[in-house]
């Protein structure tokens, strides 16, 4: 086997199946060792289940008979010109609507805004903020900083909350639908941890703060200059926006 590690990329490439054999089984033996990431892949998988589900009905599905081109020729042929502009019509309708379905499947599978910000945070703090024996990967901040900026490719700042009460615990580098992200978890005297995440966006570049809560989990998310944020923990919401802008705060003073 060989000594290389394991990437975001294989990661993908482990889900779509698109792995060379030697690396499929490096990257099988890698989950095994690595239950929280085999997690991730895991949901990653499932994902790709539920599309390919939803879409393969529409692939399957036989030829409409008014899109049998031969058909559409002999009826041009029967028909006079002003029954060729509706055929062109039905045909860009057809073609449309199929178009849409797909369009719209893979809008839902991939959609890089602010919702699936914050619910990659909050399955990151599912994952990671109840894990009692090892909750983060670095505990040195400076190494922290410099692995996750190589990784996003973008200069990333880890927030201080001590004034805040929050004590920096370390961190990761978690892999999502839209590419690596950075990690952040702090604790306070309680043992009540939070979780920062933040990557590069692929839509919603800039966008206000938005509150997202569900399944004893909440959290603010927001967007500046490409760069996507979320924090979220326990507790009523409105206790973490304070967190949520000093975060913010900081993130646009790099």
């Amino acid at each position: 086997m060989s000594n290389r590690p394991i990437t975001e990329d294989d990661l993908h490439a482990y889900v779509d199946r698109v792995l060379e054999p030697e690396r499929e089984t490096e990257v099988a033996a890698y989950l095994e060792n690595h239950p929280d990431v085999a997690k991730r892949v895991a949901a990653f998988s499932g994902q790709r289940s539920l599309l390919r589900a939803a879409l393969a009905p529409i692939a399957e599905e036989p030829l409409p008979p008014q899109l049998n081109l031969s058909r559409i020729i002999e009826s041009r042929r029967r028909r006079p010109a002003s029954f060729r502009w509706a055929i062109a019509a039905m045909l860009l309708l057809s073609i449309g609507g199929l178009g849409g379905w797909v369009i719209r499947g893979a809008t839902l599978a991939s959609a890089g805004g602010l919702a699936a910000l914050g619910q990659e945070a909050s399955d990151s703090y599912k994952v990671y903020a109840s894990d009692r024996t090892r909750p983060v990967e670095l505990r040195d901040s400076a190494e922290l900083v410099q692995w996750v900026s190589s990784r996003l490719r973008q200069p990333v700042k880890l927030p201080d909350l001590a004034k805040s009460g929050y004590r920096f615990m370390g961190g990761r580098v978690v892999p999502t639908a839209h590419g690596p992200a950075a990690m952040f978890m702090y604790d306070d005297d309680r043992g009540d941890r939070l979780v920062v995440l933040t990557r590069p966006m692929t839509s919603d570049q800039n966008a206000p703060m938005t509150l997202h809560s569900g399944d004893d989990v909440a959290g603010f998310s927001w967007a500046d200059g490409g760069m996507g944020y979320s924090l979220v923990g326990p507790g009523a919401p409105e206790s973490l926006r304070p967190l949520a802008n000093e975060v913010r705060k900081q993130a646009r003073t790099i």
